[in-house]
């Protein structure tokens, strides 16, 4: 099974990224994430066994996440697979903190594929045809959080959708 670690934004939140994610695909084209769909992921894990997929859930029930507060203030884009994203102008000290303690962890539990650099960011469309940020709304979001999801990802003939397997404390 596909899973990966993420931040999931609350209600109110997930709504204003959905409507981000309806103004820059009317400018830039491309697929629009579902709102239910909308994250922040962690750690992408991959592919994981069955007995490795029920230590995870067990170790992310245990796991106490420091809160924080994350600003989402500009566009982003990634041009090879046509993703635009929102993310922070800055790098953030936090996120990045816990990014790195996450991927420790799973390291000493045997994973691997930490990434060479996180940024860390919400994607809104895939396979968008242009990036036009001069025309999309400034984006001025603070996402306030304290807790992860294991989430797998299950892809049929309609797309991915995302199940939470556990959640942090």
């Amino acid at each position: 099974m596909r899973l990966f670690l993420a931040l999931v934004p609350p209600p109110g939140l997930r709504e204003r990224l959905g409507q981000l994610a309806d103004a820059a695909h009317a400018r830039c084209g491309g697929r629009r994430m579902p709102d239910e769909s909308l994250h922040l992921t962690l750690a992408f894990l991959g592919e994981v066994s069955e007995a490795q997929a029920t230590e995870l859930v067990e170790w992310v029930g245990r796991l106490a996440v420091p809160p924080g507060e994350w600003r989402l203030d500009a566009w982003g884009h990634f041009h090879r697979p046509g993703i635009v994203w929102v993310g922070g102008q800055a790098s953030d000290p936090a996120l990045t903190a816990l990014h790195g303690r996450l991927w420790e962890a799973l390291e000493g539990r045997r994973f691997a594929g930490r990434p060479a650099r996180y940024v860390p960011h919400v994607t809104l469309l895939r396979r968008a045809r242009r990036f036009e940020p001069a025309r999309l709304p400034a984006p001025a979001l603070r996402w306030r959080y304290n807790r992860l999801h294991l989430i797998q990802s299950l892809s049929d003939d309609r797309g991915s959708r995302y199940v939470s397997l556990a959640r942090s404390r």
